[in-house]
């Protein structure tokens, strides 16, 4: 193997344009008119987002039971200080203080929590706050300029740019559950920015910042605007995320094939009933162990996670069919409105 060695004179010109260590080197060439307007225009894009939305982003910190301490950002989302962060970062603990823009440590309690989609939301002992506004996360196009703003380890407005690079990701939270329609972008985020706003150009918060993966640079994942204005309203309105709740204990399991031909099934899985709660809606229903669910309102089930998204679909005030197969025939029974 033959071996590159550098001239013993480093400094000497490299023939064929390369680099030079002489006065006579070539210097960058400045940028064309045209491209430093644009650099411009995005730098200012930046900068109006930051100094919009920063004033009602907040570090928040906590102790819990074990006396272990944890910190992570949230934003103010009205002016008489509710705010959202993630339930991650302040789960189990005790004793919240809220920091913010402006320097000020206000007492903060926690007024709902819901692991299923890793948000939480919490008030300030404070009125007359500055917030932030929610956009629409449906809207979100892939390639488009989004903003990571938060506090982390108590460093204010800490920034970051970058773009969507997917919708529609997936992630388990803390509870089992799937959490639906997950943004991937890649402004760079630490742990420290968790329950921090993703913001578009116009300064409205399109996602929280929810997770990193260890060790792959340029992943962030946040929860879409539309789902913590969801889980918001819940809280305020009802103290708690409401989810149907069949009362049942299931398992997935594989149909055989020559039952999967015979009743033109479009699956070869479906979620298996094991245990049925006594006083459930599954009870009223008529659901029986050993009763295999295929489909849930006309829609396909084929896992647990599956029967979990269709169940958020469903109006809390309404019933629903469920479609299940019994003795290897095929079934539909009415789940009634609880």
């Amino acid at each position: 193997m033959r071996r590159l060695e550098l001239p013993n004179d480093c400094t000497r010109p490299i023939q064929d344009g390369g680099v030079r260590d002489d006065a006579s080197a070539p210097r960058p060439a400045p940028l064309p008119a045209g491209d430093a307007d644009l650099l411009d225009a995005y730098s200012q894009a930046v900068i109006h987002v930051v100094e919009t939305v920063s004033p009602a982003v907040i570090s928040v910190t906590g102790r819990g039971a074990d006396d272990r301490g944890g910190s992570g950002s949230g934003f103010i989302v009205t002016p008489d200080g509710y705010a959202l962060t993630n339930s991650h970062v302040v789960n189990n603990r005790l004793q919240l203080v809220a920091e913010t823009a402006d320097g000020d440590r206000l007492r903060t309690e926690i007024i709902g929590d819901d692991p299923a989609t890793d948000l939480a939301v919490v008030r300030l002992a404070a009125n007359g706050l500055p917030h932030a506004r929610l956009g629409d996360s449906a809207a979100l196009r892939v390639g488009q300029l989004v903003i990571a703003i938060g506090s982390p380890l108590g460093l204010q407005s800490t920034v970051s740019t970058g773009v969507v690079s997917a919708t529609g990701r997936s992630m388990r939270g803390r509870d089992g559950r799937l959490i639906e329609n997950v943004i991937q972008h890649a402004a760079p985020i630490n742990p420290g920015n968790s329950g921090g706003p993703l913001v578009d150009s116009r300064g409205l918060v399109v996602g929280i910042n929810t997770a990193i993966i260890a060790l792959a640079q340029g992943l962030g994942f946040a929860i879409p605007s539309n789902t913590a204005e969801w889980v918001l309203g819940e809280i305020l309105t009802h103290g708690q995320v409401r989810r149907r709740q069949l009362g049942i204990a299931v398992q997935v399991t594989r149909l055989p094939r020559a039952l999967v031909r015979e009743l033109d099934l479009l699956a070869d899985q479906a979620v298996e009933v094991r245990e049925v709660t006594r006083g459930s809606v599954a009870a009223a229903a008529g659901l029986d162990p050993g009763d295999l669910i295929v489909a849930l309102a006309g829609r396909l089930v084929t896992s647990i996670d599956d029967l979990h998204r269709l169940l958020m679909m469903v109006p809390t005030d309404r019933g629903f069919e469920l479609t299940i197969l019994r003795h290897e025939r095929l079934q539909t029974v009415q789940v009634p409105a609880p």
